[in-house]
């Protein structure tokens, strides 16, 4: 496994003590004196990486705090302090994990929102799986094989179910997105190009 990224930003004496034991830490550790060195340098991994900083400094980059560790209870001890580190490392993982870019939206698996430039729909569970099943297989599905890979009905059933959510899916994007290509059907079924 890759180790992942803490950032300190002006916060040299923090930086210091882990430094003289980074051989024994499940993370790397890196020291910037302002966010701007630290933009020039690795604007690209900036999300991937937790940012520690002191109590009361502000960070401009960071918009979601995901990635963000306050320090301001002090003193700590090391062993409280790698724990705190940990636990946000696990978070950041686990929320960068569940970030599916489907052509030009973003789907998030845990909010389920569905995004794209700064506007945001709120999806069902079941959306989500029509979104993912449809995108993960990039080829027509006719209404009997999503009756079977997604609600597990089978073939001999009759129902709407399938047009109803995907006719009711396919509205609330071209209402939020004005996007009416995003889930296509034809004679074949539905799919997402």
């Amino acid at each position: 496994m890759t180790k992942q990224n803490i950032v300190f930003i002006n916060f040299n004496s923090l930086y210091e003590i882990l430094d003289e034991i980074k051989e024994n830490l499940s993370f790397k550790i890196k020291q910037y004196d302002s966010e701007e060195n630290l933009m020039k340098e690795n604007n690209s991994n900036v999300e991937n990486s937790l940012i520690i900083l002191k109590h009361n400094q502000k960070l401009l980059l960071n918009k979601n705090h995901i990635n963000l560790l306050n320090l301001n209870n002090f003193p700590l001890s090391l062993i409280k302090l790698i724990e705190l580190i940990n636990i946000q490392l696990i978070k950041l993982r686990f929320n960068l994990k569940s970030k599916i870019n489907i052509n030009d939206y973003e789907l998030n698996l845990n909010s389920k929102f569905f995004s794209k430039n700064d506007v945001t729909l709120k999806l069902t569970e079941k959306e989500v799986e029509i979104i993912l099943y449809l995108s993960e297989n990039k080829k027509k599905h006719d209404v009997i094989n999503l009756q079977k890979n997604i609600w597990g009905y089978s073939s001999n059933m009759e129902t709407h179910t399938v047009e109803t959510h995907i006719y009711r899916l396919r509205k609330k994007i071209v209402d939020k997105f004005n996007d009416d290509k995003f889930i296509i059907s034809d004679k074949k079924g539905y799919f997402i190009d």
